[in-house]
């Protein structure tokens, strides 16, 4: 039995809305192929019922105009989509930008860290390491980023200890040596951070 023109309107309104999920399914990748078969489904109503628009009313005019126009969006956006596709230009979702931003982070963070070591070795000297305290934190952040460059933990480092450490070494490198200055130099050397003491002649 021929089904009315509601009928085939209603169907031809299902067609297209099934045709939009099933494209945004194939370009997520859930599908290995496009819709091809749903498309030729309201291909072929639309122009069924474009050559027997004096059989329609009205309001199945009204109704079958908008379903021609909200395919037609959906078809040019479909066929953009598909052209980047074969193209390998699909614009990327979100997860994809984030993962791009985050590489870029990346690249700017080595970048950085390549910049530093430009700097390397770096170098600091003091009479006594506690009224220099600037420079000392000074030193402390180019030995602990020297660690950091060379793949070594850092987590253990702390300011205070690192103070304590260069005021006995200091100390004893003044008593030894009969000198009034000490130079501290971090360097990398064979992937080691390192951390040189010479008395300042």
């Amino acid at each position: 039995m021929a089904r009315t023109t509601e009928e085939d309107l209603a169907q031809l309104e299902r067609d297209i809305r099934q045709l939009k999920i099933e494209y945004e399914q194939y370009f997520g990748g859930g599908k290995a192929r496009p819709p091809t078969d749903i498309e030729w489904r309201i291909e072929t109503t639309l122009k069924r019922y474009s050559d027997r628009g004096g059989e329609m009313n009205y309001a199945q005019r009204f109704r079958y105009g908008n379903l021609t126009q909200m395919y037609s969006k959906f078809r040019d956006m479909f066929r953009k989509r598909m052209k980047q596709k074969e193209e390998g230009t699909v614009q990327r979702h979100f997860g994809a930008a984030a993962r791009e931003i985050e590489a870029e982070r990346a690249r700017k963070h080595v970048e950085a860290e390549k910049s530093a070591a430009a700097h390397l070795p770096f170098a600091v000297s003091w009479k006594d390491p506690d009224n220099e305290k600037k420079k000392v934190e000074q030193l402390f952040t180019a030995f602990r980023d020297a660690k950091a460059r060379a793949g070594e933990d850092t987590e253990s480092l702390t300011v205070e200890a690192f103070q304590k450490f260069v005021r006995q070494k200091t100390d004893e490198l003044k008593k030894q040596k009969d000198a009034h200055e000490v130079e501290y130099i971090v360097t990398v050397e064979d992937n080691h951070a390192r951390l040189k003491a010479r008395v300042k002649s």
